[in-house]
C-alpha cells in the first residue's frame, strides 16, 4: 500500500475523504428504481457516520455532519433539520458507547449500530408522521434498517482498508 504522509495536497485529499464522501453521498441520494427492486435501500452516511465517530476520526466534524444533513434534507425534500439530528444523534450514541466500550468487537458494534438506527428510524418515522403529516410506508423504514444492518460489515472491511492505508 502507499504511504501518503508526505504526498502533499494528495494526502490531505485522502485524510478528508470520509467528509466528502458524506457530502457526495448525500448529495446523489441514490435510488434502485431503474434495477425495479422496490423493496431494496439502505443508508450509507448512517454506516459512514456511525464508523467514523467511533474510531474518533480526527478529521470527521460534527459540524461538517450537521451541515451534510440540511444538504440531504434539502436534496430529498425533507424538513430541515431532520436528518441533521438523525446524523447528530448517531454521533452522540456512538461517542457514547466509544467512551464506554472497554474491549472493541465488530459483532458489538455491529449490534449496537442495528440499535442505533432502529432508533433514530423510529424517531424520524414518529416526528415526520406526527408534526409533519407524511403519508409514510413503515415497511420501506424496515427494508432501509435491514439492509443498513447488513451491509455495515462489508463497508467497514473497506473503510479499515482506507484507515490502514492513512496510518501507513
Amino acid at each position: 500500500m502507499v504511504s501518503f504522509k508526505s504526498k502533499g495536497l494528495f494526502s490531505k485529499l485522502y485524510a478528508w475523504m470520509p467528509i466528502l464522501l458524506l457530502l457526495v453521498s448525500v448529495l446523489n441520494e441514490f435510488d434502485f428504481n431503474y434495477l425495479n427492486l422496490k423493496y431494496f435501500s439502505f443508508n450509507f452516511p448512517f454506516m459512514l457516520i456511525f464508523y467514523f465517530t467511533l474510531k474518533d476520526f480526527k478529521y470527521f466534524d460534527y459540524l461538517l455532519v450537521f451541515f451534510a444533513g440540511l444538504i440531504n434534507d434539502t436534496v430529498v425534500g425533507l424538513p430541515l433539520g431532520i436528518s441533521s439530528l438523525s446524523y447528530l444523534l448517531i454521533c452522540f450514541f456512538t461517542s457514547y458507547f466509544r467512551n464506554i466500550t472497554i474491549r472493541p468487537s465488530p459483532i458489538k458494534d455491529w449490534f449496537y449500530f442495528l440499535f442505533v438506527i432502529s432508533f433514530i428510524n423510529s424517531i424520524n418515522y414518529t416526528i415526520l408522521n406526527l408534526f409533519f403529516s407524511y403519508n409514510l410506508i413503515l415497511m420501506m423504514y424496515l427494508v432501509n434498517t435491514f439492509f443498513t444492518f447488513l451491509f455495515y460489515i462489508i463497508f467497514v472491511s473497506l473503510f479499515k482498508y482506507y484507515l490502514k492505508g492513512l496510518n501507513d
